[in-house]
């Protein structure tokens, strides 16, 4: 897994490469712990190139949304597709957290 965070306009974006499962869960964490501690608290999780998310991934995910919230702040998923969309949608995160297709239309609120 490669993970990527970049400063675009209010947002902190945080492109995965690879795989975020179990093993690889713990280090996006420590990765994205920075993020949630940027005045922005505005993330957008660009996945076009996660090719795998498991359960433990999707832990992650919903830990920090939640961390998030509690701080005003939003998190949204943008470039899902395949195997990774459908467990995103099969798990319900689709309910609560905004799907782009890619990081300039999350970032203009375009869906």
């Amino acid at each position: 897994m490669k993970i990527n965070i970049a400063n675009e306009q209010d947002y902190s974006v945080i492109t995965v490469t690879g795989r975020l499962d179990t093993v690889t869960a713990p280090d996006f964490e420590k990765e994205c712990a920075a993020c949630k501690e940027t005045e922005a608290q505005r993330i957008i999780l660009d996945f076009a190139a996660l090719d795998y998310i498991s359960s433990a991934g999707l832990r992650c995910i919903l830990a920090m949304a939640k961390k998030i919230k509690k701080t005003g702040g939003s998190v949204m998923l943008c470039g899902i597709s395949g195997l990774v969309e459908e467990v995103i949608k099969v798990s319900g995160f689709d309910s609560f957290l905004p799907i782009f297709e890619n990081v300039e239309q999350a970032v203009r609120g375009e869906a």
